[in-house]
């Protein structure tokens, strides 16, 4: 059985085990931070309501037996302890046993959470850390070598986040034919980061530059980790170097550090032996038992393949989906059309008993998402600002915000404080405003002269009404909002 332990690959196991748990650590602090005005009791969409009408066998969770508001941060607070453990080491020093019960329990209240997370979850980064979770549970610990099969199923799943966001691209907008989707896509993408305004500046040619190399990166690469090293360890280190552009370049929630998480399982520890003075490569191996669940674990990938691997193979290729309740093998892509205009739906409120045409409006500012046009975009990614990503969905079409939006505006004009920790600026600091309206804005990144003359990062123009000025209906406060006259 020599040829079922991989003895390369010590440091490219730690490596991947400490990110991994790093992201996991990110994923549950997220959750246990936002999850009270999001999924909460008394939250926008929530737990309860969802698990009345969606049986368990279609979401499976433990929160389908019990929920309330401090069992959930329970659970989010276990999970970023578990990972903070794993993130140091201690886990890795545990019998086999319980390193792989530590690595089960943190997929299985992650699964949890993301089968109730509803709109708020609904994204290819939940799927990507849920399958990759699972995987990682069969890894090992570090008294046993780091099983071949488990390692190929990690690049397999590479493979398919990378080709098939390629092929998702090919397939959708021309602008990735013809190499010009990147002239609007740093500023029109969900949530821009620090360095978007520099990036969205670049010359064209250089744009069609980072289109041509996106396409080598996701087309052509991934084939390479496949082959024996050192091509397979390039052909990562090509893919980590790529996610790190698009790192700087926005916030994308952790989706590119899984990326990058997965990366660094396929360089072998030659890969470092220049850099750090690494052990010599051990003879550890592993229990038969051990041995025989690995081999157990990889035929059942390999059969729940097939309807991804057809995925990637069809003209209708979905993207971004789940083929089982435990999202054990999925499909990926994002992008795959490019918004030309940035809208945005900025929400305001007044004290003004009857709003008309010489009212004072104050705006809400949000932590992410473009608002004050003398503000640069910030950095917050792997973090995730769920309802910043959403708003931003919201302003694309209203329909991507009829299930929460009534519930946000609500909330807001309730003062709930859960929900305006969410937020950046709360203009009513005293008292919750009487109305609140939101309108439609065409954002875009200034020119170099107007950034010049004015020090903004943005120029937007209001465009229409995107919810008319709404109060709360009578003294019940827990009504949905209706229209001012």
């Amino acid at each position: 059985m020599e040829w079922f332990f991989a003895d390369d690959y010590w440091f490219a196991r730690l490596l991947f085990m400490r990110a991994l748990a790093a992201v996991y650590l990110t994923a549950f602090l997220v959750a246990l931070n936002q999850f009270r005005p999001l999924l909460g009791t008394n939250g926008m969409l929530p737990i309860p309501r969802f698990t009345a009408r969606v049986p368990f066998r279609r979401s499976p969770s433990i929160f389908h037996w019990y929920y309330s508001d401090r069992f959930f941060a329970l659970i989010a607070g276990f999970g970023a302890l578990l990972a903070a453990l794993s993130l140091v080491g201690v886990t890795d020093v545990l019998p086999l046993p319980g390193a792989m019960a530590v690595w089960l329990v943190l997929w299985l209240l992650y699964q949890s959470i993301v089968n109730v997370g509803q709109t708020w979850y609904a994204f290819g980064w939940e799927s990507l850390l849920l399958e990759v979770g699972f995987l990682a549970i069969f890894l090992g610990n570090a008294a046993t070598a780091a099983p071949l099969l488990v390692l190929i199923l990690l690049r397999w799943v590479l493979f398919r986040l990378e080709f098939g966001a390629g092929l998702i691209k090919m397939r959708g907008d021309m602008c990735w034919r013809d190499l010009t989707c990147l002239n609007y896509h740093h500023e029109t993408q969900p949530m821009p980061g620090p360095l978007s305004w520099y990036f969205h500046r670049l010359p064209a040619p250089l744009h069609k530059v980072e289109v041509a190399g996106n396409h080598f990166t996701q087309l052509i690469v991934p084939f390479g980790l496949f082959l024996p090293q050192p091509v397979a360890g390039i052909a990562a280190g090509i893919m980590i170097v790529t996610q790190l552009w698009l790192v700087i370049s926005g916030n994308f929630s952790w989706l590119n550090w899984m990326a990058i998480v997965l990366g660094l399982s396929v360089l072998p520890d030659t890969f470092w032996q220049w850099l750090l003075p690494l052990p010599a490569a051990s003879d550890a191996t592993g229990p038969a038992w051990w041995v025989a669940l690995v081999a157990a674990v990889t035929v059942l990938v390999v059969i729940l393949s097939w309807w991804p691997a057809k995925n990637l193979l069809s003209r209708g290729q979905a993207m971004n989906a789940s083929f089982d309740r435990l999202h054990l093998v999925n499909a990926y892509g994002a992008f795959g059309s490019v918004t030309r205009v940035r809208w945005e739906v900025v929400v305001e409120g007044t004290h003004d008993p009857q709003p008309g045409p010489g009212t004072m409006w104050q705006e809400y500012e949000f932590k992410g998402k473009p608002g004050n046009v003398h503000r640069r975009p910030a950095q917050f990614a792997p973090y995730h600002l769920r309802l910043d990503w959403l708003m931003w969905f919201a302003a694309l079409s209203p329909a991507y915000a009829r299930s929460w939006f009534p519930g946000l505006v609500n909330r807001l004009l309730r003062g709930d404080r859960a929900t305006l920790k969410l937020l950046r600026r709360n203009p009513f600091p005293d008292a919750p405003p009487r109305y609140i309206r939101a309108r439609l804005f065409r954002y875009r990144f200034t020119t170099r002269t107007e950034r010049n003359e004015t020090g903004d990062w943005w120029v937007r123009t209001p465009d229409a009404t995107f919810l008319p000025p709404v109060t709360l209906a009578g003294e019940d406060q827990n009504v949905d909002p209706r229209p001012g006259n």
